[in-house]
């Protein structure tokens, strides 16, 4: 055989921010994490290097075999309801990719799951009409590929991130019986992808094109500097504290988020009251105090190794702070398997 069976999982994100492993002591739960780690994106010595800790005994192929969750800049993860009757046109599923999402059908990798329970939508037999359009340009699947590779890394299973992440997140707020609908936030260096979710799905979805860099002309403004490389610097490196600065760094991307949750409410009838923002660099993480102040709701204070034991995986203490970082959240939505009809089980719903 080409590659033997192994005897350990291996989970990695790749993200704006970091890439993250995880060892695991078997391929599927049940298991135990035996190991975290991250390195810096973009440095192929650090990444050799956490390649090397995390799996000390190489492959015979030389990779690391790994489920593996990715963030191109480019997804898709969309929440759109449709008009059932019109399903089975041919075409009815171009135009909406055309004129909601604003991306050519035929140049994209798409996944279509239904909004509730992250099962595949079957246009034969489906009487759900709120989905959620997943997916990403298909020459980038090519290109996250080879660069894995190149890296070390062969992905058994690529999966976008996102994904993962949200389908823990609904899992999560089912094992904590949490009805308060959550505002998950996705703060990349670009744009900023934002979602409402509670223990039902995926209840709402909106990508704003704005990031962390966008931040960088207010601080250089602000602040007086030179140029923007300085201010950039000075930004990501957490030596000033901008705490003070949070809700002028934050305006803009706080009235889009403002708009999304007050449709959402005018529609539901149902108030947002916590915020999960994964995917912060350490140094920023004083971004989620802020908006969540800013907005007047709470930050959600994730009891990681609980759930994952609700779905046989075990956290041992010496992991458990790390795991409570929710930045390392999409990994652990990662490595959980959910049964597809979860949503909200009757028990759930007591």
């Amino acid at each position: 055989m080409l590659f033997s069976q192994k005897a350990k999982g291996f989970f990695v994100e790749i993200n704006d921010h970091a890439v993250m492993f995880a060892r695991t002591s078997a391929p599927a739960a049940p298991f135990t994490v035996e190991d975290l780690r991250e390195c810096p994106p973009r440095d192929p010595a650090a990444l050799e290097e956490a390649l090397r800790q995390i799996q000390p005994k190489k492959a015979p192929s030389g990779y690391l075999h790994a489920t593996v969750g990715v963030y191109p800049g480019k997804r898709l993860v969309r929440r759109h309801s449709i008009e059932l009757k019109r399903a089975k046109e041919p075409g009815y599923f171009a135009e909406v990719c055309s004129q909601q999402f604003r991306i050519e059908q035929d140049k994209y990798s798409i996944a279509i799951l239904n909004a509730t329970d992250g099962s595949d939508f079957d246009v034969a037999k489906s009487v759900q009409k709120d989905l959620l359009f997943c997916g990403l340009p298909t020459d980038e699947v090519a290109n996250i590929q080879t660069s894995l590779l190149e890296g070390g890394v062969y992905p058994e299973r690529l999966e976008l991130g996102t994904v993962a992440m949200l389908g823990g997140v609904v899992d999560y707020l089912g094992h904590a019986k949490s009805k308060t609908p959550t505002l998950v936030l996705e703060i990349g260096t670009d744009a900023t992808h934002s979602f409402i979710v509670t223990s039902a799905g995926v209840e709402a979805s909106r990508p704003i094109p704005q990031g962390l860099d966008a931040m960088v002309p207010i601080v250089q403004k602000e602040l007086g500097l030179k140029d923007e490389e300085s201010a950039r610097k000075l930004f990501y490196s957490n030596t000033f504290d901008f705490t003070g600065m949070g809700p002028l760094l934050t305006k803009r991307l706080l009235k889009e988020l403002q708009s999304s949750i007050g449709f959402y409410e005018v529609q539901t009838g149902q108030s947002v009251g916590q915020v999960l923002t994964t995917q912060l660099p350490p140094k920023l993480g004083w971004l989620d105090g802020a908006i969540s102040s800013a907005l007047g709701i709470s930050g959600v204070r994730v009891d990681a190794a609980a759930w994952l034991q609700s779905r046989q995986i075990t956290l041992p203490d010496t992991l458990a702070k790390t795991a409570q970082d929710l930045r390392w959240f999409g990994l652990l939505g990662l490595m959980a398997q959910y049964n597809a009809a979860h949503a909200v089980s009757a028990e759930e719903k007591k």
